[in-house]
């Protein structure tokens, strides 16, 4: 008899495989029964050596021996991972294993962590991809029935291989260089430094910001309020105010625009992540790691996409998701909603996996037994479905000018005459114990040209504010556009980093002393500043690593 061998990045998923297709006989180390044998990684099981490997002179660190380039480039296999890597060696070269699936996660970074292990076992049997997005049973055996060759995924191979490559040449050279130049280990990364400076210009920014007063005058009339615009001096404004009270005002113009704001997109990662940080205060690595949990437990799909779109064969799947949604979500109770479910599906935008949703199996078990933290995250998931297949927000904004004393007055207001999206959301957001900003509507008398008010009149101080600090949310968002003014317009990837490696980023770089955690804000050390101020440009600007992700 003849076994297909199924090998998973990880225990826990390679448990859900093999239940599904019927390999339910533990060994050491797999799972066996259907003609199927499910084993596991852990993580990477197949590294880079280190570079005391290539050469015994390279275990010190020396300004002669740099640079150090590879050739060819050797791997080793962690000693805590020796055991589990022998079990799968021996299972891959088993004469009763005629063809192998690769199952490891459906990305980049999966597709080297299977590459490596099959070719340091030295196997040349046939492969197979499993490419999934959740980890429904449903969506299990699919997968199954749909196994493509493994050489479709040559080119993400060879992508995460030059990142890979990139990653250690990088930081093996520039840390032996900067940390011998300056007498002190000084960690320099592909995608970290450039990080940590943008994190250091923004400090130098807020440090050398100079706060400036300014003046406003106001004018009212009854319920009408309308507003100078800034006066840089006391005395100009107090003239203005002084000239005004008890005058008349003349509105000159009213301007009645309608305006309507689209529904949100679906999450990919990067947006749920800075969503959470932002209601929650979950770091990036949180969300992830909450993310992945629920993807391990069936309720929520694949969570390391950088889509926001479904396929276009999703709009069936996406219809009844919606309206099991809507009878179980407390929020949602009573909405009248019909789903416009084609404005969420794109093909064109899905490379990898479709955008973050909640999962058939989550309908059916609902919150039932999930941490605070993840019922969080599904409620987040689940509102931003409603949201993108709600109506559009439409209101009419006013703005009307009005002549006092020789002098222009502004005032605006607005009224929502669709609620639209905003609706589910207001309702989400008052189920929250989070900081939410409730918007205050304004709403103006009726006016008409050419009328005239007696006003009185009022002058109010401000103060220029200073650029703020970044905090995860604003972090993700600068990471993600980074470089994007010198990168040509269809450049694919464009940023620092990847959806998948941005929470590790910044993980790595408060673990190392570069940053801190204020509450919400991360800040750079004094290590941190001198560290990024000490580098040369080409290592610290996004576009190199940007321009690389690209190619």
């Amino acid at each position: 008899m003849s076994f297909q061998l199924v090998i998973a990045e990880k225990p826990s998923v390679a448990c859900s495989i093999a239940t599904v297709i019927g390999a339910d006989e533990k060994q050491n180390g797999y799972w066996q029964g259907g003609g199927y044998l499910v084993s596991w990684c852990i993580g990477h099981l197949v590294s880079f050596a280190e570079a005391g490997q290539y050469d015994e002179k390279y275990c010190k660190w020396k300004y002669e021996d740099l640079p150090i380039l590879p050739q060819p480039w050797q791997f080793i296999v962690p000693d805590e991972k020796k055991q589990q890597f022998e079990i799968v060696r021996s299972l891959l070269n088993r004469p009763d294993v005629d063809s192998v699936t690769a199952a490891t996660d459906a990305g980049r970074e999966g597709e080297l962590i299977f590459r490596f292990v099959y070719q340091m076992a030295g196997c040349t049997k046939p492969v197979k991809r499993l490419w999934i997005s959740s980890m429904e049973d449903a969506a299990i055996r699919e997968g199954f029935a749909n196994l493509r060759p493994d050489s479709d995924y040559d080119a993400l191979y060879q992508s995460a291989l030059c990142r890979a490559k990139a990653d250690w040449l990088v930081g093996i050279n520039a840390t032996r260089l900067f940390s011998v130049l300056y007498h002190k280990t000084l960690t320099v990364g592909r995608v970290q430094t450039p990080t940590l400076k943008m994190l250091v210009d923004r400090d130098a920014k807020i440090l050398r910001f100079q706060k400036e007063k300014y003046y406003t005058v106001g004018i009212q009339s009854g319920s009408l309020k309308a507003d100078s615009g800034r006066i840089a001096d006391a005395e100009t404004a107090n003239s203005l105010k002084e000239k005004c009270t008890g005058a008349n005002a003349v509105c000159t113009s009213i301007r009645r625009e309608k305006k309507a704001e689209q529904p949100p997109k679906l999450y990919d990662l990067t947006t749920l992540q800075r969503e959470a940080n932002r209601l929650f205060g979950f770091t990036a690595k949180q969300t992830l790691d909450y993310a992945q949990q629920l993807y391990e437990k069936k309720l929520l799909t694949y969570p390391r996409t950088d889509s926001q779109y479904l396929t276009e064969d999703m709009g069936q799947t996406a219809q009844h998701l919606v309206s099991d949604l809507l009878g179980l979500l407390p929020f949602a109770q009573g909405l009248d909603l019909t789903p416009e479910v084609g404005r969420i599906l794109n093909s064109k935008k899905v490379s990898d996996h479709h955008a973050i949703l909640p999962t058939a199996e989550f309908v059916k078990q609902g919150f039932t037994g999930l941490a605070e933290s993840e019922c969080k995250l599904m409620n987040l998931v689940c509102s931003k479905l409603l949201c993108a297949i709600a109506a559009p927000h439409e209101y009419e904004t006013v703005t009307a000018v009005f002549s006092c004393a020789g002098n222009e007055f502004t005032a605006k207001g607005k009224t929502v005459l669709v609620p639209g999206w905003k609706e589910i959301d207001q309702r989400f957001r008052s189920t929250l114990k989070a900081d939410t900003e409730e918007e205050v509507l304004n709403t103006l008398p009726e006016l008409a040209e050419g009328q005239s008010y007696s006003v009185v009149s009022d002058i109010s101080e401000h103060f220029t504010s200073p650029p703020k600090a970044y905090t995860e949310d604003t972090l993700l968002s600068a990471m993600e556009r980074a470089g994007s003014e010198d990168m040509p317009e269809e450049a694919e990837r464009k940023g620092l980093g990847t959806p998948a490696t941005r929470a590790a980023i910044l993980e790595k770089l408060v673990q190392m002393g570069f940053v801190q955690r204020k509450g919400k804000q991360l800040v750079p050390t004094k290590d941190g500043i001198n560290l990024a101020v000490a580098l040369p440009e080409s290592l610290t600007s996004p576009s190199l690593t940007a321009e690389w992700e690209n190619r």
